[in-house]
């Protein structure tokens, strides 16, 4: 299924695990803008699920910084931490369907298995996981998980791209585009340290708030094949997508809240108009010493 176009609801989707950079301010406001053209929406979502590094003050330095540069959202703000049981829903079908498994396997195990691989498969992210415990028997999982081991939720990849089949999801710009989710091997769809991840949220939530189309980073096209499985096992509408260049520093380095990327906080101490801002990046003019990663 694709995206009703007659009526277009756009998002911007940060994690609060730090202030936002000009990166994020580009891409807020190119999902606006889509928006605000076609008599559109467009929606906030704080991608919170990760305990450990989202902070309250980081959502409220977010709000500050858009309203400073004047992005505006419609309706209320959703917050991840608080779709949990959307999640846990989603997680128990696949369970049911047998298509996701528990891994026990630690970080240091995983990069041991495949350094002794020699040969490891890689993906966007670096190698694959091994799939070290896809096998393990039923009872097995089930006796570990009862003497409470740490473990992740995998999704069985193999059997994930045989039952849906071929796919293909619909770039703005580009048209149908073929998915190879299985190029990124058994990815994580619950977390040991959190309920849910990134690509069952994100997936899930898209289609919850009606998001018709999709404006993010080009570092996540591998993430849509993935997202675009999962839509088709869960049997979600697929969004148009479109995947902008990121931008980097004066050393190629792609612009992060660790790496101390130009934050919105520091442009406005220094008396950034945010008018002049917002024309210079819908210019793609942008600070001196950022520039996109194709340039």
């Amino acid at each position: 299924m694709s995206a009703d176009i007659q009526h277009i609801v756009t998002r911007f989707a940060p994690s609060p695990t730090g202030r936002l950079h000009i990166g994020h301010a580009w891409s807020a406001l190119k999902a606006m803008d889509l928006a605000r053209a076609a008599g559109g929406v467009m929606r906030l979502r704080i991608e919170d699920i990760d305990g450990a590094r989202s902070r309250p003050e980081h959502v409220d330095g977010i709000i500050e910084d858009l309203r400073w540069l004047g992005v505006e959202w419609d309706g209320e703000v959703v917050f991840q931490s608080q779709r949990l049981s959307l999640y846990d829903t989603a997680l128990e079908q696949l369970r049911h369907e047998g298509l996701v498994y528990p891994c026990f396997c630690t970080r240091a195990e995983i990069a041991a298995e495949i350094a002794a691989s020699g040969s490891a498969p890689h993906g966007s992210d670096g190698p694959v996981y091994p799939g070290t415990c896809r096998h393990l028997d039923a009872d097995v999982q089930a006796a570990r998980i009862a003497l409470g081991d740490a473990h992740c939720w995998r999704l069985d990849m193999d059997k994930a791209v045989a039952r849906a089949g071929p796919l293909t999801w619909q770039d703005m710009d580009r048209g149908p585009i073929t998915a190879r989710p299985e190029l990124a091997g058994d990815v994580v769809l619950a977390r040991k340290d959190a309920p849910t991840s990134y690509h069952l949220a994100a997936t899930l939530d898209d289609t919850d708030m009606g998001i018709t189309h999709v404006l993010r980073g080009d570092d996540l096209v591998a993430a849509t094949d993935i997202h675009r499985l999962l839509q088709a096992l869960l049997d979600l509408p697929s969004p148009l997508y479109s995947h902008h260049p990121l931008l980097v520093d004066a050393e190629g380095n792609r612009l992060a809240k660790r790496s101390g990327g130009i934050s919105l906080a520091e442009l406005r101490g220094r008396g950034m108009d945010p008018a002049r801002l917002r024309d210079d990046l819908r210019g793609n003019r942008f600070p001196v010493g950022i520039r996109l990663a194709s340039a």
